[in-house]
């Protein structure tokens, strides 16, 4: 009797696991949809639409988009999180998603180290300190003289408490000691309008959206936050060139699935994700307005994910921000 009941445990569970590798290995037998936490048209829409459709490509079945924003990118993490992990809902989850929120939030829908399945990275767009053209300091050592000459007085902008911007700012007045006014907009749109018109004096703004900006004088950047100078702004020191070193910030970007998705499709996906990443035309256009390509296995996004997670809550709590 034993022996008979051994004999249909042992066939079940071979009939589970070959089923399981059946499946996977016809994947993708439908659609994949990528889940966008942010509105149609702003910067994380692009690269995701812009990858896509290379990815469907290699897939042999379409990438769908499906844009679920909303509250700080909770909305769509938490549809992502709770989806079925069988590698037909992926998306996009950024620096605020995996790195901010957790340090911010004492409650969240999920869990950022255990609710996803690491994929790859995507993009990451470098910060830079940008200040209005008729702003006193021509270089980083006069605004930080400025600075430190009228403590609290010198604004500085952002695109809401908490977002890369704002943390940016945070992690920069602590490794320069410094006490700058923050003033949080809805969105970098006003704020960067408010920075244009002199509203508020300094903001530290990412390129996707102010490259046109800056190139036509609209606003003057001080430093990049990048460990090399940037191609596409080869006059602008880095932070470290600056005065300010050790200091790096950018707003980047990677691709999960929810938890437990077989190893199998991850490896699959990042695989198209990398080809797609490659491909000239889809770097040229996303190198073209600020976003550099981040190419990442599995294992290395996961620890990427883990030292970003790191460094941010220590700034975080250093600078005491909460959004509940």
């Amino acid at each position: 009797m034993k022996r008979n009941t051994l004999r249909i445990l042992a066939g079940a569970l071979l009939a589970c696991t070959l089923g399981a590798q059946a499946q996977t290995a016809a994947y993708p037998s439908q659609p994949v949809k990528w889940v966008v936490p942010y509105a149609p048209g702003g910067t994380t829409d692009v690269i995701a639409r812009s990858l896509a459709v290379r990815m469907g490509q290699d897939l042999g079945q379409p990438v769908v988009v499906d844009n679920k924003p909303g509250a700080a990118s909770i909305i769509g993490a938490t549809f992502i999180a709770r989806s079925a992990a069988d590698g037909y809902t992926v998306g996009t989850a950024d620096s605020g998603t995996l790195a901010f929120n957790p340090a911010m939030y004492s409650a969240l829908s999920y869990n950022a180290e255990k609710d996803f399945s690491f994929i790859g990275g995507l993009g990451r767009m470098p910060l830079v300190l940008a200040v209005h053209p008729d702003f006193p300091a021509r270089n980083m050592q006069e605004f930080l003289a400025q600075v430190r000459k009228s403590p609290g007085t010198v604004s500085s902008a952002s695109s809401g408490p908490g977002s890369p911007l704002h943390v940016a700012l945070e992690l920069f007045k602590q490794r320069t000691g410094t006490d700058i006014l923050h003033v949080p907009y809805k969105g970098s749109a006003p704020a960067l309008q408010d920075l244009m018109a002199g509203q508020v004096q300094s903001m530290f703004v990412d390129l996707p959206p102010s490259l046109s900006m800056i190139k036509a004088g609209k606003v003057r950047v001080l430093a990049v936050a990048t460990p090399q100078r940037l191609s596409i702004l080869p006059d602008v020191p880095t932070m470290a060139e600056a005065g300010v070193p050790g200091f790096e910030a950018y707003a980047w970007q990677g691709f999960v699935g929810p938890a437990r998705m077989p190893a199998a499709v991850v490896e699959r996906l990042n695989k198209d994700l990398a080809a797609a990443l490659r491909h000239p035309e889809t770097r040229a256009k996303l190198e073209e307005i600020g976003i550099q390509p981040l190419s990442m296995t599995p294992q290395q996004f996961t620890d990427f994910v883990r030292s970003e997670q790191k460094l941010w809550a220590g700034v975080i709590r250093a600078a005491n921000i909460r959004l509940d």
